[in-house]
Order: C-alpha cells, then structure tokens, then sequence
C-alpha cells in the first residue's frame, strides 16, 4: 500500500506535463532522472525498460515525450514500485511495474518477463555516490538509492547487456568522476559510446556524465561538449530549461 499521503508529496515535472506522487523522505527524483530522458533514444513500438525506476520519473518522462513505446519500470523497493504504478496510471500512461533486483539472475529477469536479448533500449540511473567521500543516509531507502558499492555499475550494466538485443542502446546517467569506471564497464559487450559531460556552471568541473552505449557498437567513442546547466547567477539557462520542461532533447536522444 502507498504510505499515508502526509508522508507523500505531489510535484509537478517536465513544466507540468507529468503530476507525481513520490515519498516526502528518502531519495527524490529531479534534474538527474529529467536529464536521463531527455537523452535516451527510443521509438514508437519499442519495448524500453527503466532498471531501478524508484517512482518512474525518468520512465514515464521517455513516456511521455514519445508516444507509444512499451515500457518496464522495474524497482527493487515494493512501495516506490507502486507509486510508480500509480503515478503511471495517474498520468494516463500504459506501463507495467516490475518488483525486482537488478541484480537478480537471468532467471529472475525471465520469470518477470525480461528474458535475454528482448529489450530495445534501457535507461538507468544507478546508485553512483563513492561511500568513501559520502556518509550514508539513516534512511534505508535512501541509502540504497544513492550509495554505490563496488560491484554496483558492473551490475547493472550487465543486467542491461542482458536483456537487451543487438544493437540495443542503454542510457545511464553516473557522476562525473567516475567516467573511468564507466568506460570500463561498458567495455565488456558495448561500443559506439558517446559521453555528454554535464556542468553545474561554466568554468567548473562536470559533476555527472550522460551515457549511450550501444550493444554490440564498433564506432569510435564520442566525447560531446559539455552541458551547462546554469548561467553565471546560477539561474537555469535557456537550452536547459527547455529540456527540464519537456520542449527539447539532449544531443543523446538524437544520434
């Protein structure tokens, strides 16, 4: 059952085009989970899963944008999974809601209806903070959602290599100074990466990297100019607005 709706918030994304119910503690979806759809690539008739969908943010804002597509939100956590499922029907959008690790085994996947070599695009949005530089949320969920341990990207990215088909596309978003443990794990089954460096602000650090890799892919890694999310009085600008208010897309979405 979805908790008590004092512990439940209503907000508003992609400029209102999407209402969601998400818990007013732990982790909250935002700029991270908006950013990730607007830079997966899919197609009207394609099956696109969404690996660790918390309340279906990044899923249902692909959803919303292309029409059509069949998507999975799949979550580990049984309460965010049904505010997901509600928070798809809510917004009038057909998805199914998966109850699933995923890191489960093959077997775990099939028996949900994901078995190998079936899915056309993945999108995800693991846990990717260092827990050497980042104390641990007391919230369990939060914990969860935000920590990453070690084995965590090779994980994920070998559950996505699963279930995707050849020349299927995964899109992750990680943080930024962790590109190499991308690569890395992207190495083993992908090509054709191309990287979109994402900014706070002009002149400093990117603080996430944005990532389209393509199963099987043999074309040269791309590396993108950067994104700056906010002008220099740390206001969002133009370009990046539009994308958080659903009227545009990233580079990504578009190769």
């Amino acid at each position: 059952m979805i908790e008590a709706l004092a512990d439940i918030t209503e907000d508003a994304f992609l400029g209102g085009q999407l209402r969601l119910k998400q818990k007013r503690s732990g982790h909250r979806a935002g700029h991270d989970a908006i950013l990730l759809a607007a830079a997966t690539e899919a197609r009207a008739g394609e099956r696109v899963v969404d690996l660790g969908a918390g309340v279906g943010v990044a899923g249902l804002a692909l959803a919303r944008r292309v029409a059509g597509i069949n998507l999975s939100l799949v979550e580990i956590d049984p309460e965010l999974a049904e505010l997901a499922r509600a928070n798809a029907a809510a917004n009038g959008i057909a998805a199914e809601t998966i109850v699933l690790d995923v890191t489960a085994d093959a077997q775990a996947f099939a028996t949900n209806g994901l078995g190998p070599d079936s899915v056309d695009a993945v999108l995800m949005n693991p846990p990717f903070n260092d827990p050497s530089r980042h104390r641990g949320s007391p919230d369990e969920a939060r914990h969860t959602a935000h920590l990453a341990r070690d084995e965590t990207l090779n994980a994920w990215v070998h559950a996505a290599r699963r279930i995707l088909r050849s020349n299927g596309v995964l899109t992750l978003i990680w943080r930024a100074d962790g590109i190499a443990d991308v690569v890395a794990a992207l190495s083993r089954g992908f090509g054709s990466l191309a990287i979109l460096p994402v900014h706070g602000e002009a002149g400093r650090p990117a603080i996430r990297v944005l990532v389209r890799a393509v199963k099987g892919g043999r074309a040269p890694t791309r590396l993108l100019p950067g994104l700056m999310l906010n002008d220099e009085p740390r206001m969002p600008k133009k370009e990046v607005k539009e994308v958080l208010e659903g009227r545009a897309v990233l580079p990504l979405a578009e190769s």
